[in-house]
Parts: structure tokens; sequence; C-alpha cells
């Protein structure tokens, strides 16, 4: 696993197969006033040839320690609706389903 260093308050971690990437996470705090501070998953994509092998599972565990030295005392991930194997994954790996909601955007 290695690290890449973007803005104060994130973190990037790649994974790799012999110098190869094949996945990555992008984590960062989550300042947010009507919960404890907590680190939100912004991204997490292992090419498909690499899944279930381990490597996502390696990315959450980096994320989750990063997170851990920002003094945070949880993890939330959005996962779009229709990707189901991705909300298995996540809840193999100890995250619970707690919402359902719609996103909003407007270019400024």
């Amino acid at each position: 696993m290695r690290r890449v260093k973007p803005a104060a308050n994130n973190a990037i971690f790649v994974a790799e197969d012999g110098g190869e990437v094949i996945g990555w996470i992008h984590v960062g705090v989550a300042f947010l006033l009507e919960v404890p501070l907590r680190a939100e998953i912004n991204g997490l994509v292992v090419g498909d040839v690499s899944r279930s092998r381990g490597a996502g599972a390696r990315l959450l565990e980096a994320a989750e320690a990063w997170a851990r030295t920002k003094k945070c005392e949880g993890m939330s991930v959005r996962s779009n609706v229709i990707r189901g194997r991705a909300h298995t994954f996540y809840e193999r790996n100890g995250y619970e389903h707690y919402k359902t909601q719609k996103a909003f955007r407007k270019p400024l």
C-alpha cells in the first residue's frame, strides 16, 4: 500500500501488484456539526481483474487506520443504489446501511 499526499485532511492510498496500480481509495475528514468527527470515503476503485482478491479490504484498512490518526470516531461511505456488489463488500467489512437519500447538485 502506498500513500499519495493530497490536500490536508485527505488521504489517497493506492494498491499495487507488480508495480501496477490496481486500485485506489480517497478518504477525507468530514467536519459536520450534527455528528461526531468522522472520515468519509470519497472514492474506492479496484480494477475488474483484481476484484475479490483482497485489495479493496486492504485499502479500507489503510483508510480506517489513517482516520484513527485524525481522531475520527467513525467512517462513512456513499454508494450508488445500483452497485449491489459494492454494498455487499462494505457490509462484509463491517459497514451498515443506515440511510437512503437522494443527491442533488447545482453548478456554480
